[in-house]
C-alpha cells in the first residue's frame, strides 16, 4: 500500500462533517463530540494490527510494535477549539494514520522500530483554560494544584469533567511511563499564522516554540473631577499605560523575531466624568531566545517607570505565567529541512509563536521536531482556517519522508 494523501484528505473532510457545524469545528476536549471525534479516529485503525489503548491521561496511543522497543511517536489532537477550523490538531493525527498505514505494507507488519501515534487530550485548554492537559501530564509538568482548582463556565471541575470519561485526576501523571522508550518525536501541523503565506511556501521547519513572559501591569494615579482638574494637574494612570502600547512594538522590533501583545485594559473608577485612578493592562511576550526574551521583559518594565514617573503615578507588575522557550533538536529540524526540499523544493525555517504538545515531550528530554504547512488567510481558531489541498498532500508526504529519516537517525543512536 503506497502512501495516500488523498485519503488523508477524505479523511479530514469526514471528521468535519461528522463533528462541525456551520460556526466550525466544535470537537471541545471532555465533551460529548470530542468522544464521538475519537470513537470514529479508533474505527479508522480497525484494519492495522495496532494496539490502541487510553493512558491515565486521557491520551489515545496506537502502537505498531516493531523490532525494537524504541519508538518513533507521531502527535496530534483531535480536539479543537469552539467554532474552530477543520484542520487544527486533527490534520497532525489522521496524517500519522497513513504513515502508519504505509510502514505497515512496506515492513510487513513488523518495523524495525515502533511507531506510535498518540492523540493527546485537550490540547486547546478551551473548556478550563488549562492548555496541553495530556502532553504535560504525560511530560511530568501539570501543576496538579492548579489543574485541580480549574472550572468551567458552567462551575464543572476539570477533575469532575475527567470523570466523567473515565479519567482519574489524581493519577494524570502515571500516564508518564508512555515516554519510557521514546527515542523521538515529530508532530506535522497547520502554521496558524502568515510567514509562509507571505513567503509564498507550503512547508516549514519548526526551530521551536517560544517562551512566554505573561504579566498584570497597574498604574495607579488618583481619581479626580474630569471637569474641575487641569490638564497639568492630574494623575492620570490611563495615560501612563497607553504610552506602553507603543513602546511595546519598538521593544519587539529590537528583539528581533519576539512578539509583544496588550491584550486587555480595565479602569476605575471607570466613569466618563472622572481621571482614572487605576489602570491595569496584560502583556504577553514570546521569543524562541530565552536571553532576548528576558531583555524584552526587562525593556518592558523600564518602559513602565519611566512613564509612571513622567505622569506622576506609580506602577506595580504582577506575573500571571510564564514559561520558557522550547527549542527543538537541530539534527531532527536538519532532517525536517531535507525533507520539505525533496517535497517541494524549498524550505523556510521559523518559530512556532503558540504553543504545541511537541514543546512538553521536547521538555521531557526527547529529540523532537515540527513540520507547519501553509495556512490560507494566515488564521486559525476560526471557521475559516484553511490550507490549499495541495499543500496538505505536500505535507503528508514531506512528513512521511520526516518519519523514514527520523527511523534512520534512530538506527544511527
Amino acid at each position: 500500500m503506497d502512501l495516500d494523501p488523498q485519503r488523508t484528505i477524505a479523511e479530514l473532510k469526514q471528521l468535519r462533517e461528522l463533528t462541525g457545524d456551520e460556526n466550525g469545528a466544535q470537537r471541545v476536549a471532555f465533551t460529548d463530540t470530542w468522544a464521538k471525534a475519537r470513537a470514529w479516529y479508533r474505527d479508522l485503525l480497525k484494519n492495522l494490527p495496532v494496539e490502541i489503548h487510553t493512558d491515565e491521561a486521557g491520551n489515545v496511543w496506537a502502537t505498531l510494535r516493531g523490532v525494537s522497543d524504541k519508538a518513533l511517536i507521531i502527535g496530534g489532537h483531535i480536539d479543537s477549539v469552539p467554532n474552530g477550523g477543520w484542520l487544527d490538531g486533527c490534520l497532525n493525527v489522521l496524517s500519522g494514520v497513513e504513515i502508519l498505514r504505509r510502514i505497515h505494507d512496506e515492513h510487513r507488519g513488523k518495523p524495525p522500530f515502533t511507531i506510535r501515534v498518540v492523540d493527546w487530550a485537550d490540547e486547546e485548554g478551551a473548556r478550563f483554560g488549562k492548555s496541553l492537559f495530556g502532553s504535560s501530564a504525560c511530560s511530568g509538568n501539570l501543576d496538579m494544584n492548579e489543574a485541580r482548582g480549574l472550572r468551567d463556565k458552567d462551575g464543572i471541575a476539570l477533575p469532575e469533567a475527567l470523570a466523567a470519561h473515565g479519567i482519574d485526576f489524581e493519577n494524570v501523571k502515571a500516564s508518564g511511563k508512555e515516554l519510557v522508550n521514546a527515542a523521538a518525536y515529530i508532530e506535522l501541523h497547520i502554521e496558524q499564522g502568515p510567514v509562509l503565506l507571505d513567503r509564498d511556501l507550503p512547508l516549514g521547519a519548526v526551530l521551536g516554540t517560544f517562551g512566554v513572559e505573561r504579566h498584570a501591569i497597574t498604574f495607579h494615579g488618583q481619581a479626580a473631577h474630569s471637569g474641575s482638574t487641569p490638564m497639568n494637574r492630574r494623575r492620570d494612570a490611563f495615560l501612563a499605560a497607553a504610552k506602553m502600547s507603543e513602546a511595546i512594538y519598538q521593544i519587539s522590533e529590537r528583539s528581533g523575531e519576539g512578539v509583544c501583545t496588550i491584550g486587555s485594559c480595565t479602569t476605575k473608577p471607570g466613569i466618563v466624568t472622572s481621571v482614572v485612578e487605576e489602570c491595569r493592562i496584560t502583556l504577553d511576550q514570546r521569543h524562541l531566545d530565552p536571553t532576548k526574551l528576558a531583555t524584552m521583559l526587562l525593556e518592558a518594565r523600564e518602559a513602565s517607570e519611566r512613564f509612571a514617573n513622567e505622569g506622576s503615578v506609580s506602577v506595580t507588575w504582577e506575573r500571571i505565567w510564564q514559561i520558557a522557550p522550547r527549542p527543538f533538536d537541530k539534527e531532527l529540524i536538519d532532517l525536517c529541512d531535507d525533507a520539505i526540499r525533496e517535497t517541494c523544493g524549498v524550505c523556510h525555517r521559523l518559530p512556532s509563536g503558540p504553543l504545541h504538545d511537541a514543546a512538553e515531550v521536547a521538555a521531557a528530554g526527547i529529540p523532537t521536531v515540527m513540520m507547519f504547512v501553509q495556512s490560507l488567510h494566515g488564521i486559525s481558531h476560526n471557521k475559516i482556517e484553511d490550507t490549499k489541498e495541495e499543500h496538505l498532500a505536500q505535507s503528508v508526504v514531506a512528513f512521511d519522508k520526516l518519519a523514514e529519516k527520523v527511523m534512520g537517525w534512530i538506527a544511527r543512536h
